[in-house]
């Protein structure tokens, strides 16, 4: 029954669904992981970067995290290619806004106006939704620091640690049980992604190769959004495996304990 009514993003199907904004959601289902974490002195976004081929040039290399202006950074996953259109309309909605207000415009503002975009997409004959999701971390001084993803359907959430892409579903059930609201900072958010996606990725290992960490704190009355070196993110690999192994010796520790308890 789908075929009579997936051509095109305006028709719905007779159970009420929009078949092409699901294959969009569907194709995001396929993409690299992307992770954000809400800490008390920060916000950590963290992404899988799948094009690691050693002949591409370093300066030209598409990356999954954006900066759109002083207060706010985001993550993608889905079609490289919609996603630069998007950014480019984010960067350009929050230059007009403090343009002609004098003042940066507000996370949840700019998110809203992008999702309108988004929308539109999907009710005007002649288009397709963009294949895109969305993490968003900013600062403004009404909300203080805000996590924010957006569908290709147009919705968006706040959220205080989320993720999408491959294996989305996975990783938010590891973050329900590990993330502690209000007793995270950003060092330990940023322990808590590693530990997520050496649980998620497919990978026997973690490689810094493969794994773009970003993050947004502030200093001085400022914001400052700084992508971590490469160097630093080994040395956090290294720390996380170093407490991992720790974890698993204390838990052996316990049920050897426990079982020689028993046997008495």
């Amino acid at each position: 029954m789908a075929r009579r009514y997936d051509s095109k993003t305006t028709i719905f199907s007779p159970e009420g669904r929009l078949y092409q904004v699901e294959y969009a959601m569907e194709a995001i289902g396929h993409a690299g992981t992307c992770l954000g974490i809400l800490a008390n002195d920060g916000i950590v976004l963290a992404a899988e970067r799948r094009n690691t081929n050693k002949l591409l040039d370093d300066v030209f290399l598409s990356d999954k995290i954006y900066k759109i202006n002083e207060d706010m950074v985001c993550c993608v996953a889905g079609i490289t290619s919609d996603a630069n259109v998007l950014i480019n309309e984010l960067r350009a909605i929050g230059q007009r806004h403090t343009l002609q207000f004098g003042e940066p415009i507000p996370c949840e503002q700019l998110v809203m106006r992008l999702c309108d975009i988004k929308q539109a997409y999907t009710q005007y004959g002649g288009m397709r939704p963009f294949g895109v999701s969305v993490l968003y971390a900013g600062w403004d001084g009404r909300y203080g620091y805000q996590l924010y993803q957006s569908d290709p359907s147009g919705n968006y959430s706040g959220w205080k640690s989320t993720c999408i892409g491959n294996s989305s579903a996975a990783a938010v059930s590891i973050l329900k049980q590990e993330y502690k609201v209000g007793e995270t900072d950003v060092h330990q958010a940023l322990l808590l992604a590693l530990k997520v996606m050496s649980k998620t990725l497919d990978m026997t290992k973690l490689n810094a190769e493969k794994l773009e960490l970003a993050t947004l704190v502030r200093k001085e009355s400022k914001s400052e959004i700084t992508v971590i070196s490469v160097e630093e993110v080994k040395k956090l690999i290294a720390e996380h495996e170093e407490k991992e192994a720790e974890t698993e010796a204390a838990k052996q520790d316990k049920q050897s304990g426990s079982g020689k308890s028993s046997d008495k």
